[in-house]
């Protein structure tokens, strides 16, 4: 597996309750330290997504097993549900849609008679970080070994199925591989000679709030949605935060985790439009993410053009840690059919996440801190060697 993200680490998960021996190799010091660490934290139920797409399909396959894993492994949740009002005939026709196309998928929601918003009880909001490292601390105890600060330099076909080297020469040999590798997805898949996709970072960025003495925001509070983003949401943090973002700007440097000044206008205004509570309140931090967005491309996930035994998990842009259970799900079913045995399911068993821990001055942090501390360490690093 190569990617220890939500998704590389799901389908890990996945895989060792079946009984397959699996080893995770990750570029990073630690798990879930860039996309899936730098994300807003809400599990979507997928009632506003396209009926019959492969990602709809792996978002409603993931809700409908997420929770007793989440409980089983006592994954950190706030079950706050979302609301989205309308504001305008217009937002309304939205709504009425929007509920149409929940029932095509099968999600529970309703409109509320007061005011016509649509209420939407299975939204949640997680700690992405501590969700997948409670998933590889469970992958552990069923035999997974995670190997970290590890990037793969080239991938190629052998004789039992797949070769990797890394850029310091440690050799993986392995009769499957799963290439999952976020941003880098595109740059795995031609290190094996497949040049049939990229990736290019779509920045989303976030502001957190400390919220006024007596405040309580106890649901996600949804944006009338474009063809092209969810728009700006306003929701609760575990730790008891307001946060609202995100943005989405294309660009592309992956190495770039930097918050725009540009950001604040394009988010403030909305935010407060949206919950006015936060007017007179200055944001106490900021933070950015870079979802892995596919060139023409969306949920790409399939068999190498070049390694019948490298499947490509690509393109998983902003559902990720919502659909990761489901595309664990999905991977195992095409590893069995290229010839992989898979066992019965085992029940998973919570293990001890402290045995990730590998960099306590992040990991004992908020994640939404811990991650965008990270993301500066690296770009000081960078900077000074530079120089």
């Amino acid at each position: 597996m190569i990617g220890g993200g939500v998704v590389g680490t799901a389908i890990a998960f996945t895989l060792a309750h079946r009984g397959v021996d699996t080893v995770v190799v990750e570029a990073e010091s630690d798990l879930g330290l860039a996309a899936s660490g730098t994300n807003s934290g809400i599990l979507h139920t997928g009632f506003d997504s396209a009926p019959g797409e492969l990602e709809t399909d792996l978002i409603l396959r993931s809700a409908k097993i997420r929770p007793a894993i989440m409980e089983a492994l006592e994954i950190p949740v706030l079950k706050c549900g979302a609301v989205l009002t309308p504001k305008s005939q217009s937002d309304q026709a939205t709504v009425d849609a929007l509920a149409s196309n929940a029932a095509a998928n099968g999600v529970e929601v309703s409109i509320r008679e007061s005011d016509g918003a649509l209420e939407v009880p299975g939204e949640w909001v997680t700690d992405p970080v501590a969700y997948t490292q409670a998933l590889a601390a469970s992958a552990i105890t069923a035999g997974v070994i995670f190997v970290t600060d590890t990037k793969i330099g080239t991938v190629t076909k052998t004789p039992q199925g797949v070769q990797a080297i890394s850029a310091d020469g440690r050799q993986f040999d392995a009769t499957y591989a799963v290439n999952a590798a976020g941003l880098f997805a595109d740059e795995i898949a031609r290190a094996a000679g497949d040049d049939s996709f990229s990736i290019y970072p779509r920045k989303g960025e976030f502001f957190v709030f400390e919220p006024e003495a007596g405040s309580n925001l106890d649901h996600v509070i949804l944006p009338v949605p474009t063809k092209r983003t969810k728009g700006v949401l306003v929701f609760p943090s575990l730790d008891g935060k307001i946060i609202a973002g995100p943005t989405a700007y294309d660009q592309t440097d992956k190495s770039d985790w930097s918050v725009r000044d540009e950001a604040s206008a394009e988010i403030l205004k909305k935010a407060y439009g949206q919950y006015p509570e936060l007017e007179g309140l200055n944001p106490e931090a900021s933070y950015a993410g870079l979802r892995p967005a596919g060139d023409g491309c969306n949920y790409l996930i399939r068999a190498s053009s070049t390694i019948d035994r490298l499947i490509n998990v690509a393109a998983i842009r902003s559902t990720g840690l919502s659909a990761s259970l489901g595309i664990g799900e999905y991977v195992a079913e095409i590893l069995a059919d290229s010839g992989l045995f898979l066992g019965d399911v085992q029940l998973p068993l919570k293990g001890d996440r402290r045995k990730l821990k590998q960099r306590a001055e992040i990991t004992d942090s908020p994640w939404w801190l811990r991650t965008a501390r990270y993301r500066e360490s690296i770009r000081i690093t960078s900077e000074e060697s530079k120089q």
